[in-house]
């Protein structure tokens, strides 16, 4: 039975220069330092459930009363007030 496969993989020079200095600094191997990461971002995924957007609700007044909702050119200038869009 085989416990281990040899693979290749592309990484960002920094990322594994970053990777390989971690390893150094900690003592282990830049093998053990990756397969500990793949499990850790594995593990995360399998319990982290659906993604969740916060809730970014506020209170106001609402839209201003001289605002028509059917003309979004003037609703784009007021928001943006001149500087692009």
């Amino acid at each position: 039975m085989v416990t281990h496969m040899k693979t290749t993989i592309d990484i960002a020079d920094s990322l594994f220069a970053e990777a390989k200095a971690t390893a150094a600094e900690q003592g282990t191997t830049l093998r053990s330092l990756i397969e500990e990461g793949l499990r850790l971002s594995l593990a995360r995924r399998r319990q982290g459930g659906a993604f969740r957007l916060r809730d970014a609700s506020f209170t106001g007044d609402g839209v201003r009363t001289e605002v028509s909702l059917e003309h979004w050119d003037e609703i784009r200038g007021l928001v943006y007030g001149g500087h692009g869009g």
